[in-house]
């Protein structure tokens, strides 16, 4: 059977459907992959460091040579491993630019009697593909709100109603405060982060044959660092030029929700993301903040770090060009996610916000 080279739109296409085998070595794969991939590496890190080096410092036939060594040795292995992952007998391999890695692997299972599709460019190629995500005409309804507001549990509601929603702090393992991080998974990394935030946007494309018009996507108001993570310049361009839906929620309910929230979590590490931030909380702040934590008084604690997360969230808000334009306050009176969405929910609303309404909506 042939072995296949297919572009990137139809290689991803087919990796819904069958196994993708991405044959780097395991540095490489958990830098960053295709989300679903299977590691299956030609070469260990130290393998591949090896036969790179003699490819550049002696001739491409000794790297060759030396590459052999280190497959044959692992065929069967290779093989089997593939049989435990593949319930059929097709297969989508790539290495980094599509070169000798993928071509031996895909050379292999194409022997064996799989048939075996490989990504043109390789994940060279996919990057690409990833970066291209974010310059895409995305229809954004940003949902702004101070820190407190549930604007996370207003997005899951959204979605329960069938609103396209991108969960950004998901994606990221962050819940973009200084203590963002406590209770939440490792972050992936930038480059990872990346490739899963493309998936999930061209997840929600709904093109239109005849007008090619997006649907509406709703995101979260972040700033562009999340954690250690940075959103894509271009894609946070495009957030900051689309209008935004500002849910107005009284101090105090939001401080009774933070306290619920976060209330119980681990103290030490409140104590240090409170230190993270003691530059711009202040020196008595900072003070009293931890002393308020220590003494168990989480309400006081908690009251002022509210109050100053609420003074940077306006800063930013205001740095904000022609926010006027922009931004529509909408008044709720508790921190209730299900209520609060469907206030949102509705055509008037977010016709007076200037927000993209979906087609189904129209």
């Amino acid at each position: 059977m042939p072995i296949e080279k297919l572009s990137i739109d139809h290689f991803l296409e087919l990796g819904k459907k069958f196994p993708v085998l991405d044959v780097r070595s395991p540095g490489e794969y958990n830098h960053a992959h295709i989300p679903g991939a299977y590691n299956l590496p030609l070469f260990t890190d130290e393998e591949r460091k090896i036969v790179g080096t003699t490819y550049k410092q002696q001739s491409r036939e000794v790297a060759i040579k030396i590459g052999l060594d280190y497959f044959g040795p692992k065929m069967r292995r290779m093989v089997e491993d593939v049989e435990s992952m593949a319930s059929q007998k097709k297969v989508l391999v790539h290495c980094w630019r599509g070169g000798m890695r993928s071509a031996g692997v895909a050379w292999l299972l194409d022997l064996y009697g799989y048939k075996v599709c490989t990504l043109a460019g390789g994940y060279k190629n996919y990057r690409n593909w990833v970066i291209e995500t974010f310059s895409l005409p995305f229809p954004f309804n940003i949902l702004g709100g101070y820190t407190g507001s549930g604007k996370t549990y207003v997005l899951d509601e959204l979605a329960d109603k069938g609103a396209a929603v991108i969960n950004l702090e998901k994606i990221a393992n962050h819940k973009g405060s200084a203590f963002g991080d406590i209770g939440m998974p490792q972050q992936p990394t930038q480059e990872m982060f990346e490739n899963l935030l493309s998936h999930a946007l061209r997840a929600l494309v709904k093109s239109n044959e005849s007008t090619s018009m997006f649907s509406p996507i709703w995101l979260e108001d972040e700033s562009q660092r999340i954690g250690q993570i940075n959103l894509p310049h271009t894609l946070w361009i495009t957030m900051r030029q689309s209008p935004i839906l500002f849910i107005n929620i009284p101090f105090e309910e939001r401080l009774k929700h933070i306290v619920q929230e976060y209330g119980s979590l681990d103290k030490e590490k409140m104590a240090k993301g409170i230190v993270r931030i003691q530059k711009r909380l202040g020196p008595m702040e900072t003070k009293t903040s931890l002393q308020m934590l220590a003494a168990g008084d989480i309400e006081t604690c908690f009251r002022i770090l509210l109050t100053y997360y609420d003074k940077q969230y306006n800063k930013a808000l205001n740095n904000r060009e022609q926010l006027k334009s922009l931004l529509t306050n909408l008044d709720c009176a508790t921190v209730d996610a299900k209520l609060n969405a469907d206030k949102i929910d509705s055509k008037e609303v977010l016709e007076a916000a200037g927000l993209e309404i979906p087609p189904s909506s129209e």
